[in-house]
């Protein structure tokens, strides 16, 4: 190992460069990836940011202003995209390389609990919670999303979600209003819906944790032993699907041209598509009998290998993202709604175009519907990894379009 450093010190001197072996971006920084994280970075840092959740479009404002007011601890951020399913597999490449270039992962349910599964995540929590006091002001449902992520992951931001059915008036003058209602409809419209892969899609995994409650089954905890009937459902609803996209924004382009005539949906990807103009402006949601909300929240992971100087600076971007002022910038335009994760942020502390995006395509019902159906917490890490094997196996893996 050392010589493997003498042998990259030399060839920096003959390129004439000036580095620090092991830590490039980082001048004067510390390279050390254990022990205790430092109040602030030696020196400015630069943070590698991969997001598999379409949290940049929540957050990525409150990370570019707290670079520009804070560029004694980050000089720059750099941000990349990727699918939920391909993070575990990024990521381990880099350990296995002992060379992490991602320093920050956000990231929904899904890839949190995968890497909880594979050992990825170092534990930010409880050792650092008195860093991160806007996490004693979570709203409840933040709250039991935090408890879910055990000491890995930071709640950064948060909503009821789904599970609800997207449709246009004009195809489906009669939508269904319960799980067999829709199972029937299915049957009679066969290809009409769809979902999305769950592994990689939030409404496609909150429809799939939300049916053992509409079905009434035995345990909505427990997708191995407790999910009898919601497993007989999908298979039968399978049936009568002939494709599963990739990714939730294909369901919603299938929607508007025509291809779907009834999707799985939740509050944020109904909102946002509308106001973006790739769904009509006049498709409608429903909720079926029964039905339980299941919470969904984005995190912040950091995988192990970072350097513990970017760990400090991680810890007080956080702490910066989870101020109210930051957290209002959440509701963006309806994709998370609300979005906020913390109490007392109320949609007139939103930005202007978020403020005049939600009045506009928002839905007065969701406040109804959020206070009159419980409020449940997805599958632990250890069963959600378990579902989504089991239906890519039994179910739809085999009808995944690329």
């Amino acid at each position: 190992m050392r010589r493997r450093c003498l042998i990259s010190l030399a060839a920096a001197a003959a390129l004439g460069l000036v580095a620090a072996c092991g830590a490039p971006d980082s001048p004067g920084g510390s390279a050390r990836t254990g022990g205790p994280v430092p109040e602030k970075p030696g020196a400015p840092v630069t943070l590698n940011v991969l997001d598999v959740a379409g949290n940049l479009q929540l957050t990525q404002t409150m990370i570019d202003e707290f670079v520009r007011r804070h560029p004694d601890i980050v000089s720059r951020v750099t941000y990349s995209k990727s699918p939920a399913p391909e993070l575990v597999g990024k990521v381990k490449a880099q350990q296995n390389a002992n060379r992490v270039d991602i320093d920050l992962v956000l990231t929904g349910v899904d890839g949190l609990a995968a890497g909880i599964d594979q050992a990825l995540w170092t534990p930010l929590l409880p050792t650092y919670a008195g860093r991160l006091p806007g996490m004693a002001s979570y709203l409840p449902g933040a709250a039991a999303m935090q408890k879910l992520a055990g000491d890995f992951g930071v709640t950064v931001t948060y909503y009821p979600s789904g599970p609800l059915l997207e449709y246009l008036p004009s195809k489906v003058p009669n939508p269904p209003t319960s799980a067999q209602g829709l199972l029937d409809y299915a049957r009679a419209n066969p290809g009409a819906v769809q979902y999305a892969r769950p592994s990689n899609s939030g409404p496609g995994r909150t429809f799939l944790m939300g049916l053992p409650y509409l079905l009434d089954d035995s345990d909505p905890k427990d997708p191995v032993n407790g999910w009898e009937k919601t497993w007989a459902y999908l298979r039968e609803l399978d049936k009568h699907v002939r494709l599963y996209p990739s990714g939730t924004g294909e369901t919603m382009k299938n929607l508007a041209n025509g291809s779907a005539k009834i999707i799985v949906t939740t509050t944020g990807w109904d909102i946002n598509p509308r106001a973006l103009g790739t769904v009509p402006k006049d498709a409608k949601v429903a909720a079926l009998d029964g039905f339980h909300w299941v919470t969904d929240a984005h995190y912040a992971v950091v995988p192990k290998g970072v350097s513990t100087d970017k760990q400090a600076a991680v810890l007080a971007l956080l702490n910066w993202m989870l101020t109210p002022e930051q957290q209002a910038r959440a509701y963006d335009k309806g994709y998370f709604y609300p979005g906020p994760a913390v109490r007392d942020v109320p949609l007139s502390m939103a930005p202007a175009d978020s403020r005049a995006a939600i009045e506009e395509y928002g839905r007065p019902e969701y406040e109804r519907l959020i206070a009159d159906h419980p409020l449940e917490v997805p599958l632990d890490a250890k069963a959600l990894v378990a579902a989504f094997d089991r239906w890519d196996r039994e179910i739809g893996g085999g009808k995944v379009t690329q």
